[in-house]
């Protein structure tokens, strides 16, 4: 009797288990991990290709339609997806995926964002019933909202929840700055640029997958990845802070970072952020006539007080959570180096002395090494003309 009693736990245990398994298979799912993969991987690929096709008849077929109505005015060359991890317990399914988009004229390569996307199983077929950031990924700005585009010359402006006419003053913006920036930079870029505008600094910050305060008063920002051809550079705004300029202001934003845009491929680890923002500061006010107490007002007040920077400004100076007056100065500073470079050794040795940085294979010694080959002097000296230059036209 004890070993039938054994034999009848047993034969229970087994029972529960197949019915467990049964449970978080699914009926007609199969059991087997990669076949689930490929029906999902099947699903995302026929979505991808409605909302190529804008059919919108086979998008809804695949799933929820949330989102094929957000990116109707985004012109798409690209949008593939790619199952990376997949979890499922019973009827349902979550799916960790990659999402790789390219906008078609804009981007040299596609742009890649973390999803998470939920599914369901009915009718023996599997549909999504949401799309979404994975955990601590970035927004996308049709996740926001509905897309509007509006098409300059040189540009792409892309907002969520913004009027037309607000839309088309930052692509009359965008266009001017492109061929500022070609006349001081005569490198090999796209020459047209994509503008984000969202609807605030919260959307801003969920774009860029940081917390609002890293971008309180920072009137635009710039994505790609330097020392390459990014293959889909963005220029988010910050609407609020933006906002507060007038019109040259908000120019010389765009412009500087358009200058991002064009000088990524040569902005490397070894170059300091007096350099590359700096840089982008003096495209930006190029040719606008402001006289130099008028751009580097907070430095101008420092040097007026005898306090003249010791020495250029460091990376550590451009934090966006630090003092606003020191984030400002900081700038201010990289912006009087590039200006003192283009006026005593000229804009051409400007922007060789910026690629000469950029392509230094080591960040500790990048600067003397470039100063000697380029310009003929040493950080010691050039610190000491830039300290000179700012006694004479700041104080």
């Amino acid at each position: 009797m004890a070993g039938r009693g054994r034999d009848v736990r047993d034969s229970s245990v087994v029972v529960l288990c197949l019915l467990l398994l049964v449970a978080l298979t699914g009926c007609g799912g199969g059991t087997d991990t990669a076949s689930l993969r490929a029906d999902v991987q099947r699903v995302l690929d026929r979505r991808a290709a409605a909302l190529l096709g804008r059919d919108a008849a086979a998008y809804a077929a695949t799933g929820t339609r949330t989102g094929f109505d957000r990116v109707a005015e985004v012109p798409l060359a690209d949008w593939t997806y790619r199952v990376t991890g997949l979890e499922r317990i019973g009827s349902t399914a979550t799916a960790d995926v990659d999402l790789r988009y390219r906008l078609a004229g804009y981007d040299a390569g596609a742009l890649r964002a973390r999803r998470t996307v939920r599914l369901a199983r009915a009718d023996g077929a599997w549909r999504v019933t949401a799309d979404r950031p994975a955990p601590k990924a970035p927004r996308q700005p049709w996740d926001q909202g509905t897309v509007q585009t509006v098409r300059g010359a040189h540009s792409l402006v892309l907002g969520v929840g913004r009027a037309d006419a607000a839309l088309r003053a930052y692509a009359g913006l965008a266009d001017r700055a492109v061929p500022a920036v070609a006349a001081a930079w005569d490198g090999d870029w796209p020459r047209r640029v994509v503008v984000i505008v969202p609807r605030s600094l919260a959307a801003m910050a969920e774009l860029l997958g940081s917390p609002a305060s890293s971008y309180q008063g920072i009137a635009a920002v710039t994505t790609g990845e330097t020392g390459a051809v990014a293959p889909a550079d963005r220029i988010v705004v910050n609407p609020e802070a933006y906002g507060l300029l007038g019109t040259v202001g908000k120019q010389v934003v765009l412009t500087h970072e358009t200058t991002h845009v064009a000088t990524r491929a040569h902005t490397g680890a070894a170059t300091p952020l007096w350099l590359s923002e700096g840089y982008a500061d003096w495209v930006g006010y190029r040719g606008t006539g402001r006289a130099p107490a008028r751009i580097a007002p907070e430095l101008a007040r420092a040097v007026a007080e005898g306090r003249v920077p010791d020495a250029l400004p460091a990376d550590d100076d451009f934090g966006f959570t630090g003092d606003a007056t020191e984030l400002a100065r900081a700038y201010e500073g990289g912006w009087a180096a590039c200006r003192l470079i283009a006026e005593e050794w000229g804009e051409d040795r400007l922007d060789a002395f910026y690629r000469a940085v950029g392509a230094h294979g080591r960040r500790d010694g990048a600067v003397a090494d470039a100063m000697r080959r380029v310009l003929g002097t040493t950080p010691e000296d050039f610190t000491l003309r830039w300290q000179a230059r700012l006694r004479t036209e700041l104080s």
